[in-house]
């Protein structure tokens, strides 16, 4: 450059002028120079790895391609060869130093946010992740980086200390917390999510308050995504959870069963005391024979050391809706797909104006919904159906059709011309 810069003063440049070139074209070259750099190193460098990644044996290669890190390691070749070689141009190499320098504190943030990332990715394979979500704790390291970067990328741009800025921020505590008072909440909320364990992605929680019903998608500082049975996402604030109540089913899939818990209503006009007749039918039934059996033998006994009548209804007597409720009991108790380990109830509950219900406590071992729905449809579908067998109506409020049925039933006296 001394050469070229002699050379033009003697063609009869002015002296001012040649300088101002001279300073151009080194900052050309400069420029020029570390865009072949970074050309080399990402044709080279880049490819080479994303090669060796792509035909190798490990597994979390795919998560380092994906979150670009290398894309983002080149960038400091160019930015720190101008960094070394624009002393060349001493009027302006304080200030594009500086800028380097800012550039660079970028360039490290962005590296350890793809680091995280990276982290985050393959945490979230491992089965403890759907339990111990750290979503929320790397966000909260996110901005703290985001944070401690800007402090020092001003301080380098301005020239001044970044513990001045730090003091600066100190006296803007209260607008601060203010301007993060979610982040903060929701910081606290998944300190206490993890230390109870109240919510794991893969749950099932219902909050009606934000009209959420279905299964946990994503944890992170702020929200907490639930991807409802309709396919529709309800997003709920992270600490809402903690200060709100919600449900959370997590209980009903680790017991291994899921509740079935379902009332039909007898028509109460049709509970009775069983006849002989009646008996003798119902001793038929494979699954109570020995029940009615056995039960009839210790009612007879009973009564003779008594001396009660059999007819006398203060003696003991079988009624049909016992006999009935015995043999749903039964028939539950043979039942495939009913968790015989766990409750198991067929109980009455208080009559009322729509009869007496007759409720059944189960819990069956299949939980998947539409397999559920399934087996609660067929059980219902045969206690419904077996009723009658017992002298038993179920209760439905009166319809036209019965109406109708009724008028059309009814005999018309002879001396009443129909018309």
């Amino acid at each position: 450059m001394k050469f070229i810069k002699n050379w033009l003063i003697e063609l009869g440049i002015p002296k001012d002028i040649v300088e101002y070139l001279i300073a151009v074209a080194i900052f050309v070259l400069i420029s020029a120079a570390s865009y072949l750099i970074y050309l080399i190193a990402k044709k080279i460098f880049l490819v080479r790895i994303s090669n060796f990644l792509q035909k190798s044996n490990i597994a979390w290669d795919d998560i380092v391609l994906k979150r670009k890190i290398f894309n983002r390691l080149i960038n400091f070749v160019p930015a720190i060869f101008i960094y070394f070689m624009i002393p060349a141009l001493p009027a302006i190499s304080e200030y594009v130093q500086r800028i380097i320098l800012a550039y660079l504190i970028i360039l490290i943030i962005m590296v350890l946010i793809s680091a995280l990332n990276i982290f985050q990715d393959l945490y979230s394979r491992h089965e403890i992740s759907r339990q111990r979500p750290i979503k929320g704790y790397i966000q909260v390291v996110k901005i703290f980086l985001y944070i401690v970067g800007g402090v020092f990328f001003l301080s380098t741009l301005v020239n001044h200390s970044p513990w001045g800025i730090l003091t600066g921020l100190g006296a803007m505590t209260a607008v601060i917390l203010l301007i993060f008072k979610d982040t903060i909440l929701g910081l606290v909320a998944s300190f206490q999510f993890v230390a109870n364990n109240l919510v794991s992605i893969g749950d099932w929680i219902e909050m009606p308050k934000f009209s959420a019903d279905g299964e946990v998608i994503d944890i992170t500082l702020n929200t907490v995504k639930v991807q409802n049975w309709d396919k529709t996402i309800s997003s709920i604030p992270t600490y809402t959870m903690v200060s709100d109540s919600f449900k959370n089913w997590r209980g009903m899939t680790e017991s291994g069963g899921r509740r079935i818990k379902r009332a039909i209503f007898i028509d109460i006009n049709s509970i009775q005391f069983c006849d002989d007749e009646m008996l003798e039918r119902l001793a038929a039934i494979h699954s109570i024979t020995g029940y009615v059996r056995r039960r009839q033998a210790e009612i007879n006994f009973h009564n003779r050391q008594k001396k009660i009548p059999t007819e006398d209804i203060s003696g003991r007597r079988m009624t049909n809706i016992g006999t009935f409720r015995m043999y749903i009991l039964t028939y539950l108790r043979s039942h495939p797909m009913i968790h015989q380990d766990m409750t198991l109830l067929v109980r009455q509950l208080a009559p009322g104006e729509n009869g007496l219900p007759l409720e059944i406590y189960v819990f069956s071992k299949d939980q998947v919904w539409a397999n559920y729905e399934t087996i609660q449809s067929d059980i219902l579908d045969h206690i419904l159906a077996s009723a009658p067998s017992f002298g038993l109506r179920i209760f439905q409020n009166p319809t036209a059709y019965d109406f109708g049925k009724l008028i059309f039933s009814r005999e018309i006296p002879p001396d009443i011309p129909s018309t």
